[in-house]
């Protein structure tokens, strides 16, 4: 019988995970699985043996207190599978945490793959040579992603299998149709206002993203906007945003929901981030923007640390770059407000965008369970 162990570090990657588990049961009907879980892996029958709520810390302050545990957690799973010796051992994601368990493991041997390969074209290429050590297959979520191994000398190890939210997600769902299921007016146009998860975020992206709407709602008279609030805690900054710098606006905060959000949307502001991906393959039009700190940008920008010409995936997966960065300094209401009312006007702008993000949806969509079942097994020799 196959042993095969999974770690996972957070809920996405408990997500990928379910996923993956049914595929490789269906693909190798008598594998044992087992692993750090969540509620779909366990779901979908991995025994667990420790839980993902042990690795899902978030920010300094939180990951300083929670360090000795998760180096114990790591020093006992490295006991355990030195001992147990499964077939495969599978990261799910949490680089920083399985890379280097990983590596250990398969010094001894054991076979380990990694699911999800870090951000290395965008920064930190260097870190290809640590995968190449720690893993005999590195499993990518987009499409360029083992071309760029290849080139860093990394050889046969990078597997392109698609992108798990490309197979949930579909925009086939109208803004009106979006609109209803928040239980908003179906008519009209609305804009999702999406500064970001973060309070560091809302701290310099609020204000002139209230602004921005300002502007837009004096040229538009009946613009409705819809945010989606992530936690409890940023409630109250987005609201003294919106009374300081757009009082009177048909403005609505939803409790998280912001995939719903912005299917109600007819064009998205939104902060560079992983919910740009989510936004395209919902097939909504969006201005992306960004500002931090001044050190942050100067790294990121003027330094050289971004090895990409631009920020946001659906521009870094299109065939040409579609989607407004407006980024720093250039973040101005003004400009916001343009490119906003561009994509609201419904013209080549728009058109642009959506013809890109269902040739990006397409190519993405390749039922990555499925196929990194896939790779595994032929990996296994099964």
């Amino acid at each position: 019988m196959l042993k095969i162990a999974l770690v996972a570090g957070e809920i996405s990657g408990d997500l990928l995970g379910g996923a993956l588990v049914e595929a490789l049961r269906a693909r190798l009907p008598n594998a044992q699985f087992y692993g750090v879980t969540g509620p779909q892996m366990e779901a979908a029958g991995c025994t667990s043996i420790a839980s993902i709520d042990t690795l899902s810390v978030m920010g300094l302050a939180e990951v300083l207190p929670a360090l000795p545990r998760v180096l114990r957690l790591r020093r006992e799973l490295l006991r355990r599978f030195s001992a147990d010796r499964p077939d495969v051992v599978i990261g799910l994601d949490a680089p920083d945490f399985n890379l280097g368990l990983e590596r250990r493991l398969r010094g001894q041997g054991i076979r380990t793959v990694h699911v999800v390969s870090p951000t290395v074209w965008a920064w930190r290429a260097g870190r290809t040579q640590t995968i190449d050590k720690a893993v005999d297959r590195i499993l990518c979520l987009f499409p360029f992603e083992p071309a760029f191994y290849e080139q860093h000398g990394v050889h046969g190890k990078a597997v392109y299998i698609g992108h798990p939210l490309a197979d949930q997600l579909d925009a086939e769902t109208t803004p009106a149709m979006g609109r209803a299921a928040l239980g908003l007016p179906a008519d009209g146009l609305t804009v999702a206002v999406l500064p970001g998860s973060r309070g560091s975020e809302l701290k310099y992206l609020a204000e002139p993203f209230a602004r921005a709407a300002a502007l837009l709602a004096a040229r538009r008279p009946g613009l409705r906007f819809v945010t989606p609030i992530a936690k409890a805690s940023l409630r109250a900054g987005m609201e003294a945003a919106i009374a300081t710098h757009a009082p009177g606006l048909d403005w609505t905060l939803v409790d998280g929901r912001s995939r719903d959000v912005m299917r109600a949307a007819d064009a998205v502001l939104i902060a560079s981030g992983t919910a740009t991906l989510e936004c395209m393959l919902l097939g909504r039009p969006m201005v992306v923007s960004y500002r931090g700190s001044p050190i942050t940008a100067w790294l990121l920008l003027s330094a050289g640390l971004l090895k990409t010409k631009y920020v946001s995936l659906p521009n870094l997966l299109a065939d040409e770059p579609v989607v407004p960065e407006i980024l720093q300094k250039q973040a101005t209401p003004e400009a916001l407000s343009d490119a906003v009312d561009a994509l609201l006007a419904g013209g080549p702008a728009r058109i642009r965008q959506i013809e890109q993000f269902d040739r990006v949806r397409d190519r993405l969509r390749c039922d990555a369970a499925r196929q990194g079942a896939e790779a595994i097994a032929a990996l296994l020799g099964a």
